[in-house]
């Protein structure tokens, strides 16, 4: 999509300068308008992906993260809360902002509100930085005049999210750096090590053992070849990315994952868990049942999973219950489907809901902590077994080669 750098007056009188992609420059105008600026200069960069990375700082984040946007929701909620004016708390806050993300950002949103755009609007015009989910609650809220709570409950919805992501993080953090040295230590000990005992072998003139014979032919490939490996193993990665592309590739591919013993339930259940609690909160905030379910449905990243819950909307349209077309996935849980089923009975879909989600919350968490609790001594058995096994290939070679009693 092409770039536009722009010049526009705001409805304020203070001149405003940015960069924005567009369909054209009339797009870009309109959207402009939409922002209660009036163009002064629209012009579209020519060669703005090169241009861009080689003039933009690479140190500085052009997008507020996801911590920084659950925290600026909580101090917005807290100021509307003590009755301060919306207008007003987004000065304060751009005052007090330590992030210059976080400043540029709330300085845009309080531009476009003293132009007319309502802060939903705002949030949206904000590209990819708002969730969809987050723009339509907010909508609701300002329709139902109960901002403050509904920009409460995201501000608890994200910080939750992000705590369950940052725990498997930091859970991860070791068995990763564990892993990299293993993978380290295998193609220095094959590459670097081994190769040097080939004269050794080669003056003896003695048949080697198998196994040193196997070692001894991966150690020269290594060191020989070390160029191509890498070569075939970012093509391969290219290549895969690329396919990923396709939604019929990636489809098959996410089922896969689905189908896979212990991986599959543990992807389920966490997707599950994402879907219900978005859902759950999005109801509860006053968005209608499809337009909830579309959103929720965004927040799904396994495209065979989002395939199922895709057919939900259309059995709505139809006049059928929300479990009726679940029913007949062999992926969703069969509790999850019970407790919405009993949300749908008695009327109390929001709280079965946040309930499921719950339930699916901690039982991804109880799952990933055994899991990450046995990876670390697994690895270092698997690596001890790997490097004794070459160590001792190499040993056996040369004591067979010098007739040394064993």
């Amino acid at each position: 999509m092409p770039l536009y750098r722009y010049k526009a007056v705001a409805s304020s009188g203070d001149t405003v300068e940015g960069e924005m992609e567009a369909e054209g420059q009339k797009a870009a105008v309109k959207r402009l308008q939409a922002l209660g600026h009036l163009p002064v200069r629209v012009d579209e960069v020519k060669g703005h992906g090169v241009a861009r990375f080689l003039q933009r700082d690479l140190f500085r984040r052009e997008k507020a993260s996801a911590g920084e946007i659950a925290v600026l929701t909580g101090d917005i909620a807290t100021l509307l809360h003590a009755g301060v004016a919306l207008d007003r708390t987004l000065e304060i806050i751009a005052e007090l902002a330590e992030q210059e993300t976080v400043k540029r950002l709330v300085d845009r949103i309080l531009d476009s509100i003293r132009g007319g755009s309502s802060l939903a609007d705002a949030l949206g015009a904000e590209d990819k930085t708002f969730p969809a989910y987050y723009v339509s609650m907010v909508r609701a809220g300002e329709a139902g005049g109960s901002l403050e709570v509904v920009l409460d409950r995201l501000s608890g919805f994200m910080a939750g999210a992000i705590e369950v992501r940052e725990r498997v993080r930091s859970a991860l953090i070791y068995p990763m750096i564990l892993l990299g040295m293993a993978i380290l230590a295998i193609v220095v000990l094959m590459g670097v090590v081994v190769p040097r005992f080939k004269p050794l072998f080669e003056d003896a003139g003695e048949a080697l053992p198998v196994a040193t014979q196997i070692v001894v032919a991966i150690g020269e490939g290594i060191e020989a070849y070390w160029w191509l490996i890498a070569l075939a193993i970012i093509a391969g990665v290219g290549i895969f990315r690329h396919q990923l592309r396709s939604p019929a590739w990636r489809y098959r591919w996410d089922l896969g994952k689905l189908r896979t013993p212990l991986l599959g339930p543990l992807l389920i259940k966490a997707e599950v868990a994402r879907f219900c609690r978005t859902l759950g909160t999005l109801i509860g905030n006053g968005v209608g049942m499809l337009s909830a379910l579309s959103l929720a449905g965004d927040t799904i990243a396994n495209a065979a999973l989002a395939r199922d819950i895709e057919t939900v909307a259309g059995s709505l349209k139809e006049g059928k219950s929300l479990t009726e077309p679940l029913a007949d996935s062999d992926l969703f849980p069969r509790l999850a489907l019970h407790l919405t089923r009993v949300g749908e009975e008695t009327g109390k879909m929001e709280e079965m809901l946040l309930k499921v989600a719950d339930i699916y919350d901690k039982d991804v968490q109880r799952t990933l902590d055994r899991a990450l609790a046995l990876l670390v001594p697994v690895f270092t058995i698997v690596l001890g077994v790997i490097i004794a096994g070459i160590i001792g290939s190499i040993l056996a070679a040369i004591l067979s080669v010098y007739e040394l009693p064993i």
